[in-house]
């Protein structure tokens, strides 16, 4: 084992860990002056037995991701959300203060520069009565096998799915 910044050698057995500029290295003792110190963990003298005692875990359930779906933010979601808040004769001041967010926030959204996470597109749809999301099932990929051209390309699973 070497000294992550000279490169001398560090004894294997007792490593010295040092905080250095915000990160942890492995160092030798000279190197280890330039920062601080980090004492390991002391280990525990008994280990825990307490697997006998724990619950079975119900294993009779099963969930299959291609039975579920999922919901997906979508296309045109920012020309939505402003025309939501337009017809609520709403400033995006006012849609920042109702739904606790910053104006910048709202702006991005609203332009297509930033796309919300799920909990600020929740709040969106609340706020302005609209629906930005929509379920998506999945899509069994077998189906495509025998389509018209005998290949699977991502061309052909866009015209099905669009269907």
């Amino acid at each position: 084992m070497e000294c992550e910044i000279c490169g001398k050698p560090v004894p294997e057995n007792n490593p010295i860990k040092a905080k250095i500029e915000g990160s942890v290295m492995i160092v030798c003792k000279e190197c280890a002056k330039l920062g601080k110190i980090q004492k390991t963990p002391p280990k525990p003298k008994f280990a825990k037995q307490n697997k006998a005692k724990r619950p079975a875990k119900n294993r009779n359930k099963s969930y299959a991701k291609s039975e579920e779906s999922t919901e997906e933010l979508i296309e045109d979601f920012s020309i939505e959300i402003r025309k939501a808040r337009e017809s609520k004769n709403w400033s995006r001041e006012d849609l920042g203060k109702k739904i606790n967010e910053r104006v910048s926030v709202i702006s991005r959204i609203e332009t297509g520069k930033m796309t919300p996470d799920n909990k600020l597109t929740k709040k969106l749809e609340k706020t302005l009565d609209i629906k930005l999301l929509e379920k998506i099932d999945n899509i069994d990929l077998n189906q495509f096998i025998n389509s018209s051209s005998g290949e699977r390309s991502l061309g052909n699973i866009m015209k099905i799915k669009r269907k």
